[in-house]
């Protein structure tokens, strides 16, 4: 259930960067960068929960590890 979330925000980050690029040709540059700062932050946050510490296991493993 996790991976799915997980999943869907990388999904979502993904097609806003698209939109902003749709935006940007239109010239709306203000509402194309603060969806480009959207996914950016989207994705750091999926990062955070996916790169493994110093032992080796990540925050996604422990909350996987707990819900079973």
């Amino acid at each position: 259930m996790f991976d799915m979330i997980l999943s869907i925000i990388m999904f979502a980050a993904i097609v806003l960067l698209i939109g902003a690029v749709a935006l940007f040709r239109k010239g709306m540059t203000k509402q194309a960068t603060l969806m480009v700062i959207l996914a950016v932050v989207m994705a750091v946050n999926v990062a955070i929960w996916l790169v493994p510490d110093e032992n080796g296991t990540s925050p996604a493993e422990l909350v996987s590890e707990a819900g079973q």
